[in-house]
């Protein structure tokens, strides 16, 4: 049994994309949309298996967009979907019945931009929840009006977000609740989170990216190819965190608690790595410092754990449709010895931002002896951070 499957939705016709073929299988970027999309699961290495949902005439499109990919050992054999989405989604889980993994994926073909960091982020709420969804704030004023076309009122949009794919869900309640909506003939759901909803299972909305668009008019295409040709910036930006040690027996580096003589005094978990690094993100996009995001006045944060505040950064730029390249941080102490712990600090960084391990860097230096490092009296970290911008974001 596979733990983590991903179901692409991609039987639709697309008509709202315009005369030819289906929006999935259009060119983007002088390749289709579905190859696109199907390299980033391919990538992941999370996710186990890969089963695609087509339309019954198509086959020779579905080949077409497998035939640019260099691997193709994690898919399974296509299945036909449904006239809907609700059907096609259904026939993907019906085939996976006999050996279901533990957890299933839910992506629509149609978005080709989906990150590897957005994929991390909902195998990780999946393993927490078992339904979970991205989700993006709304942005614009939200009006409801008659059949008139007069205003009758304004949606609160701090409690809407727009729902994006992919979907994370226990396969079992899943698949149950496509089983109860067939029986009592309940065919009008657009997504896989609102069927869930009705049967009754709570559903998690963490957030979403706003590059993660889906192609449905002509519009979207033209915007996408944009995009795919908007020069990037390159940004460095560079951070510093020190916290005095206290009475303890551990501390915490770069997301990684380490056994130590003492702990240290801050109102968070006190990370020196974490807090410069997202302070050396912040810098890089001219957007403040973990301070200003994250007051240290605010309750909220007492103890907390300081991987959300990297988390947050790292959100920040991607809604600005931006890249992270290289993460590079060095610790500065007497003690603790940082390079037995260097490897793991490494990895969990490289976990939290869904960088490659080997774009991430941790150095350790003494001061010697010399200032309250020097002393024994504290630690500090400093740290840089490299990333891409689209032009004039």
């Amino acid at each position: 049994m596979s733990d983590i499957i991903a179901i692409i939705v991609a039987a639709g016709q697309g008509t709202r994309a315009g005369a030819g073929a289906p929006k999935q299988y259009r060119l983007l970027g002088g390749e289709p949309v579905l190859t696109r999309t199907l390299r980033a699961f391919i990538a992941h290495p999370a996710i186990n298996r890969i089963l695609v949902v087509i339309g019954a005439h198509d086959k020779a499109h579905y080949e077409a967009s497998l035939a640019p990919l260099k691997d193709t050992s994690k898919f399974l054999a296509p299945v036909v979907g449904g006239d809907t989405r609700q059907g096609s989604v259904h026939a993907g889980l019906w085939a996976l019945r006999n050996a279901p993994p533990a957890t299933v994926l839910i992506h629509d073909g149609a978005r080709p931009f989906v990150s590897q960091a957005l994929l991390s982020e909902t195998i990780a709420a999946a393993q927490t929840y078992d339904a979970a969804i991205p989700g993006t704030p709304v942005t614009d004023t939200i009006k409801t009006i008659d059949t008139l076309g007069r205003i009758t009122g304004t949606v609160d949009r701090e409690a809407l977000r727009a729902v994006q794919t992919p979907q994370a869900f226990a396969f079992a309640p899943l698949f149950a609740a496509h089983i109860r909506a067939q029986a009592e003939q309940e065919t009008t759901f657009t997504d896989d989170a609102a069927l869930v909803a009705w049967a009754g299972q709570p559903v998690h909305v963490f957030s979403g990216d706003a590059n993660n668009m889906k192609l449905t008019t002509q519009s979207d295409f033209d915007a996408a190819e944009q995009r795919l040709h908007t020069p990037m910036i390159t940004r460095v930006g560079t951070g510093f965190d020190v916290h005095a040690f206290s009475a303890g027996d551990h501390i915490w580096l770069g997301g990684v608690k380490i056994a130590h003589t003492q702990g240290v005094t801050a109102h968070s978990d006190g990370d020196v790595v974490l807090h410069a690094l997202t302070d050396a993100l912040l810098g890089a996009l001219a957007d403040g410092d973990i301070g200003s995001h994250f007051p240290p006045s605010d309750p909220k944060w007492k103890g907390a754990a300081s991987d959300q505040f990297l988390i947050h950064a790292i959100n920040l730029l991607r809604q600005r449709g931006g890249v992270l390249d290289h993460l590079d941080a060095t610790v500065i102490c007497e003690t603790p010895k940082v390079g037995p712990h260097r490897d793991t600090i490494r990895a969990r960084i490289a976990a939290i931002t869904d960088l490659p391990l080997d774009c991430v860097s941790v150095k350790a230096t003494t001061s010697e002896r010399l200032g309250f490092t020097g002393r024994a009296e504290g630690i500090a970290a400093q740290a840089a951070a490299t990333i891409r911008l689209p032009q004039g974001s």
